[in-house]
């Protein structure tokens, strides 16, 4: 592997290409239960990875759950069972915007684990950060880069926000944001979960009796409808990229920093910083890179100089998507497969 400042090169930024960074789950520390929380108010936990963050036009998360400072939850009330329910101090909101953070997905499993008064805490908080979010029914979020209109568009397998399973209303809101907007990216949580899910499946996914969407259908739908990028989360493990109609669909970028509460066993420790270049002329994917990241003890993100990142996407692109993969070289270069 290149170490990660070669591989940087590799995005010169020009006048007429929008450079964007994203990765997958972020949970920097959970106030409940007690015990949960890095020893530094989270300032260590991204420290590592912040640099490289933060040199793009436009860096992305998606948060696993509120930043709120109150609030109680009723998720986790059946004793004697395993349960998740995460709730980050907001001043640990200072550590994502000095790693860059930009664009925010709020359409995940863990947004309401607080109620909705943490919902409104942590859009008020990014808010204040000046951070682009989408997540909750109809929400758009809107930003403007190099003098183009930037629309995110969250979803989630879940009718409290824009929803993954409904994809002819994905469809209208995607045409509707790009109506009035230059880029669309879509961004969503779906997919079993594990690392048994690495694969991405033709047809509907089911996990734990719930339906986790028929992500190639919905991310095919986005993309014929103007979106120029499709960021994948949910299943805590990377899984493979296609390069559909040009654009770059990524259908998992896995844990990133989850600190505490999190298995970080086998694969699900391993992770990238996702790099794309696109056109700001048509939205189109005009190269990228991956730089290999693992999470180390209880989930701080980390230089990955063994690339196993790099590795497992290459490998899981091709077995899943074949001809349409995306190429990824040794050095985590990302380009389109020839044309047919």
């Amino acid at each position: 592997m290149l170490p990660s400042a070669a591989i940087l090169l590799v995005l010169t930024q020009t006048p007429d290409v929008l450079t964007l960074k994203a990765v997958g789950d972020v949970m920097l520390g959970t106030s409940q239960p007690e015990g949960y929380l890095p020893p530094d108010g989270g300032a260590g936990v991204l420290a590592d990875v912040a640099p490289l963050l933060a040199q793009a036009d436009l860096t992305f998360m998606n948060l696993e759950g509120p930043l709120c400072d109150q609030g109680s939850s009723t998720k986790c009330k059946k004793p004697g069972r395993t349960c998740y329910a995460f709730r980050t101090p907001t001043s640990y909101a200072a550590h994502l915007a000095q790693a860059g953070l930009d664009l925010a997905s709020t359409a995940n499993n863990h947004a309401g684990d607080f109620g909705e008064a943490c919902r409104r805490q942590t859009e008020a908080t990014l808010d204040a950060l000046g951070v682009t979010w989408s997540g909750p029914v109809g929400t758009v979020g809107s930003r403007t880069v190099h003098g183009k209109k930037l629309a995110l568009l969250a979803f989630h397998t879940s009718a409290s926000c824009n929803d993954v399973n409904d994809v002819p209303n994905a469809v209208k809101l995607v045409k509707a944001a790009k109506a009035t907007h230059d880029l669309v990216v879509v961004s969503f949580h779906g997919g079993k979960e594990g690392t048994n899910a690495q694969h991405v499946p033709k047809g509907t996914e089911r996990f734990l009796g719930e339906n986790r969407g028929d992500l190639r259908a919905f991310t095919h739908a986005v993309v014929d409808a103007g979106a120029a990028l499709v960021l994948g989360h949910g299943p805590h493990v990377l899984r493979g990229m296609e390069v559909y109609k040009g654009r770059l669909i990524a259908y998992s970028l896995g844990n990133f920093a989850t600190y505490g509460r999190f298995d970080l066993s086998g694969p699900l420790a391993v992770t990238v910083v996702l790099e794309v270049k696109l056109s700001l002329a048509d939205g189109a994917f005009m190269g990228g890179a991956l730089v290999p990241v693992r999470q180390v003890g209880q989930g701080v993100p980390q230089l990955d100089p063994k690339g196993a990142g790099v590795q497992l996407v290459r490998r899981l692109s091709n077995e899943d998507f074949g001809q349409a993969a995306v190429r990824v070289a040794d050095d985590g270069t990302l380009s389109s497969p020839p044309a047919k």
